[in-house]
């Protein structure tokens, strides 16, 4: 009899304890950083806007081997982002940071670009304009070299919010490195283009 006592008290202990340490695990908000390699690509993740605060990656003229087709991006387990409400019937496109045409190499690789971690509330006209031109541009370097590429988004203090949650980025910051250590930096403002990429060129901040 003694001994069940002693088998009782031991797993009420147990799952006391449990309790206890679940306390310490319990949804504390949205997360201002959150980092996340994709193995082809790094970022910075802020919950709180729903965008990428960083995304960077290196493009070495990978042969392409899949298409893109009817892909759409993906959610991602544990993290929150934006989602297909955001994009729902207006102006911007869910634009790709980490390009799919840089990464279709593999069919892996290319699913990864699709993620919403890589996805940015870019005005339409800028991401199928001078946006894309440049990246085009970059895997055309690409043949005399690998180019590390990294992209910042803006947030001016004033920028918008949709009613969804979503934060509107007010620029691109897109800085480029070669392997001599040359670099080429680009701003666009999230607006539609009026001029053609190279004219987005800007001393790199």
């Amino acid at each position: 009899m003694i001994k069940k006592y002693i088998y009782l008290l031991f797993i009420l202990l147990f799952f006391s304890c449990g309790e206890d340490e679940n306390e310490g695990e319990k949804y504390k908000g949205p997360r201002e950083i959150v980092m996340i390699d994709k193995g082809i690509y790094k970022a910075s993740y802020n919950e709180i806007y729903e965008q990428p605060n960083w995304i960077e990656y290196t493009v070495s003229n990978r042969p392409k081997n899949v298409d893109r087709g009817s892909k759409d991006f993906y959610l991602e387990p544990g993290i929150a982002t934006s989602n297909d409400a955001d994009y729902y019937k207006n102006e911007w496109d869910k634009g790709h940071l980490a390009p799919a045409a840089t990464f279709s190499d593999s069919e892996e690789n290319l699913n990864k670009t699709f993620s919403f971690i890589n996805c940015a509330m870019q005005i339409d006209n800028l991401n199928r304009g001078e946006w894309a031109q440049l990246e085009q541009q970059v895997r055309d370097w690409s043949v005399n070299g690998n180019i590390k590429v990294k992209i910042e988004l803006v947030f001016a203090a004033n920028h918008e919010i949709r009613n969804t949650g979503v934060h509107i980025p007010t620029g691109f910051w897109k800085n480029l490195t070669f392997t001599n250590g040359d670099q080429n930096c680009y701003y666009f403002p999230n607006t539609s283009t009026n001029k053609n990429w190279d004219k987005y060129k800007t001393a790199c901040n």
